[in-house]
């Protein structure tokens, strides 16, 4: 995936894409800072989670610059979001990561929210980079208050 972030920061370098390749930049940026820290070369599944980190950190930010009412970085923080996706894999849907979830209930025998833990360190693998962990985890919660 390196490769390719490498490739594509040239090819928007060619096309004067500023909003790509500024983003691209930050994204390898951040790769190369958690290669740096950890020691270790990271792997695809890894760098997925890099790569939507940053995108929520971004939806994050448009909510803050909605209530400022700056809709001009909204438009660049929106474009960026649109680059960061199309590395990411289709996102499951809730009926997916529900059926995730039904699994990963009865794989560790969960019986109360106190197994949520074991319950959601079963679906990180699954999930990671194809679903908000946010959403897994209120429906992790709330199949565990049904229980």
């Amino acid at each position: 995936m390196k490769e390719q972030f490498l490739q594509e920061l040239k090819e928007a370098m060619r096309e004067k894409d500023e909003i790509r390749k500024n983003t691209i930049t930050l994204l390898r940026s951040a790769i190369l800072q958690v290669e740096k820290d950890t020691q270790k070369e990271l792997g695809d599944d890894e760098i997925i989670g890099i790569v939507a980190k940053e995108v929520k950190k971004r939806k994050d930010a448009i909510l803050d610059y909605e209530k400022a009412g700056r809709d001009d970085i909204i438009s660049d923080l929106n474009k960026e979001i649109d680059i960061l996706s199309k590395y990411l894999p289709k996102q499951l849907s809730k009926e997916e990561i529900e059926t995730l979830v039904d699994e990963a209930i009865s794989n560790v025998n969960a019986t109360s929210l106190r197994d949520m833990g074991k319950v959601m360190q079963e679906l990180r693998p699954k999930t990671n980079g194809r679903a908000d962990g946010k959403l897994v985890s209120e429906i992790v919660k709330e199949k565990l208050n049904n229980l």
